[in-house]
């Protein structure tokens, strides 16, 4: 058996070896390093993959959240909520910005924010929401966008670990995750779904005005050489990178499959476990699994992750501590201000490997185990 890892890249870079070498081999014997034919080959691919008017090649998945929010003239003080069970980029750049981060806590099945709790954290000084598909499937985007107009709020998509979802509206329509809101930002870190072989994001929107002022931001301000328009910063999508994801994104939706039949080879395995909550599916959202992430019922999640490193199979806690609880952020955070499903949640998660490339043998021996520890 194949050793087992939480991301296996390089098996996934062997079977697609010739087509990316070739790749990074055209942009090195360009030499167009920067801004070269490749970032907008790759651009106009996605644009067209995801069905939106217009993607914005970034630096980063957080630069792409930060350019999303400077985009929107907003002013020190404004609120932005978000969920506080999600990774720290989505909080981070709303604080660096002198904005004030609201935090909401999260459905306890999908761990998605809920909407409820987004209703109630509404006030005369909130601009934006940041809804975050975690985990590789949709928030209630319907109800949100819902809950935007009727507060004549921005809304920003953190579609870093669902690219390739789709969302279904109660009227059939059916929008790929990070196409609905005003803007969607995504990460192209080498674990993603969609990933590149360094740092990389995009934005994506559908309005003309937005996509000319965030081209504008990710470059300087520029709209011509020297000509800054507005305050910016230095974030372009690197050529080789491009090239990569160009490759790459034609796989994506096979990746989609294969991630998927993984999914379902643990859920059979787990699905009459009693100490094991399976990942719930949101019924108007596909899910494309860049987790797959358990809940822990009655026993120690952390004495299975260590009998799972004693047998070679890697396993990770997506979040330990809520942004509410981190150290930093103490002073968004009202006194006694509780968020009881996001702390539950930290404490008993735990994502088993989950990529392109596992195979049945694999995920036997990782299923097994894991049964063998609850049942000892």
């Amino acid at each position: 058996m194949k050793p087992i890892k939480m991301v296996d890249l390089q098996t996934q870079y062997q079977n697609i070896k010739t087509q990316i070498d070739a790749a990074i081999q055209q942009v090195i014997d360009s030499t167009a390093f920067i801004n070269g034919p490749a970032v907008n080959d790759f651009k106009t691919d996605l644009e067209k993959y995801l069905n939106v008017k217009h993607v914005i090649p970034c630096a980063n998945g957080t630069d792409a959240l930060q350019i999303a929010l400077m985009s929107l003239d907003l002013k020190p003080g404004d609120e932005v909520i978000t969920p506080t069970f999600t990774f720290i980029s989505t909080v981070e750049v709303v604080a660096l910005l002198g904005l004030k981060p609201v935090f909401v806590d999260v459905d306890p099945d999908t761990f998605n924010i809920n909407t409820n709790d987004l209703r109630k954290a509404i006030t005369k000084n909130t601009k934006a929401i940041i809804p975050v598909h975690l985990f590789g499937q949709c928030a209630d985007m319907e109800e949100i966008m819902k809950i935007a107009k009727e507060n004549n709020l921005y809304v920003i998509e953190d579609n870093a670990q669902a690219i390739g979802a789709e969302f279904r509206f109660s009227d059939g329509k059916i929008s790929k995750s990070g196409t609905i809101g005003d803007i969607g930002c995504t990460s192209f870190f080498p674990s993603k779904n969609l990933g590149c072989y360094g740092d990389g994001g995009a934005l994506f929107t559908n309005s003309d005005q937005l996509a000319e002022k965030l081209s504008y931001i990710v470059n300087h301000g520029m709209q011509r050489r020297y000509y800054h328009d507005y305050i910016g910063v230095n974030s372009r999508l690197d050529t080789i990178q491009a090239a990569i994801l160009k490759v790459k994104l034609q796989y994506l939706d096979s990746y989609i499959t294969a991630r998927q039949k993984a999914a379902l080879y643990y859920d059979n395995a787990f699905a009459n476990e009693p100490k094991l909550k399976i990942p719930a599916r949101y019924a108007k959202s596909s899910h494309v699994f860049h987790q797959y992430t358990l809940q822990a019922i009655d026993f120690s999640r952390d004495e299975l992750i260590n009998f799972l490193q004693a047998k070679q199979i890697p396993a990770m806690i997506y979040y330990p501590v809520p942004l509410h609880l981190q150290k930093a952020y103490q002073s968004y955070v009202k006194q006694n201000e509780k968020y009881p499903i996001a702390e539950h949640l930290s404490k008993i998660v735990f994502s088993l490997p989950m990529h392109t490339e596992l195979d049945e043998e694999q995920l036997e021996y990782i299923t097994s185990s894991v049964l063998e520890f609850i049942n000892k």
